[in-house]
């Protein structure tokens, strides 16, 4: 597999040591879950938690099938309390947030911004539940109202993430990412599914940060998707393996101490891990 040196870039609104993040699993990630692996990771996404009607709605459709989702009496005064309870972690923190509409966006933004936390709108999950209701992935063919709420969001004040996914039928990622860009965001989260290089083409395309997810269980899938030009990765189902996380944590720092080596060291050390 042929890969290019990618350097490091330069964001001066975002920054985190080390450069892993540990992705949002709704109904799981609060704060004793990122604070249980803060030895591991410089950022923390918690939720995804639902903030409007039709969101909440949804949530409540999936805990009937016996998903785990967070459905708090009012969300916002979640999102306050859990991120309160970080503030003497050395964690970067953010909340991912699931919404159809605009203004319970920008009260989680200004929540977040209170905090010197991220907001990061949810155009990623695809339970049917919440496509129905027009949150999740269906947000990426909706780019439109996608940038109103970026917009919301970013005009708060508070750095805005958006969590999206690739091989979306009919969504030209790196367009959106462009115009989410645009809009005002700078962190796109991006779960590759089996299209790892779309990092690359993002990273061409936008200037924000990125950080790159799925499949990350160690060294190769780190340096994979660094040299793809992810500026951190990310690690969702095993953020509570403490050796998955280890092993993460250990090759990212590699890569940021070390990252002068050859390509042609790259290319023989470079592969994939599955993107489970």
């Amino acid at each position: 597999m042929g890969h290019s040196h990618v350097p490091v870039r330069s964001h001066p609104r975002v920054d985190f040591t080390p450069r892993v993040a540990l992705a949002s699993l709704s109904g799981a990630s609060d704060a004793a879950w990122a604070r249980r692996a803060s030895e591991y990771a410089g950022c923390a996404f918690l939720g995804g938690i639902a903030v409007d009607g039709p969101t909440r709605a949804a949530a409540r459709a999936l805990v009937a099938r016996e998903r785990e989702e967070f459905l708090p009496a009012d969300p916002i005064a979640f999102i306050d309390r859990e991120l309160s309870t970080l503030e003497e972690t050395p964690l970067a923190t953010g909340f991912n947030v699931r919404s159809t509409t605009i203004e319970p966006i920008r009260r989680a933004a200004a929540v977040c911004r209170e905090h010197d936390a991220i907001i990061e709108i949810n155009a990623h999950c695809r339970q049917d539940e919440l496509c129905a209701a027009g949150a999740g992935e269906t947000l990426l063919a909706d780019t439109d109202r996608l940038c109103a709420s970026v917009r919301a969001a970013s005009e708060t004040g508070a750095t805005t993430s958006v969590k999206v996914r690739a091989e979306v039928a009919n969504v030209d990622l790196p367009e959106t990412v462009r115009r989410m860009s645009e809009a005002g965001a700078s962190i796109i989260h991006v779960d590759a599914m089996d299209s790892e290089s779309i990092i690359r083409t993002i990273a061409e395309t936008s200037d924000a940060f990125i950080i790159a997810n799925n499949g990350v269980r160690g060294r190769e899938t780190v340096r994979e998707y660094l040299m793809y030009g992810a500026d951190a990765v990310s690690v969702g189902r095993p953020s509570d393996d403490p050796r998955i996380l280890e092993r993460v944590r250990e090759a990212t720092t590699e890569w940021f101490q070390n990252g002068s080596q050859s390509e042609s060291e790259n290319e023989n050390e470079c592969g994939c891990e599955g993107t489970a």
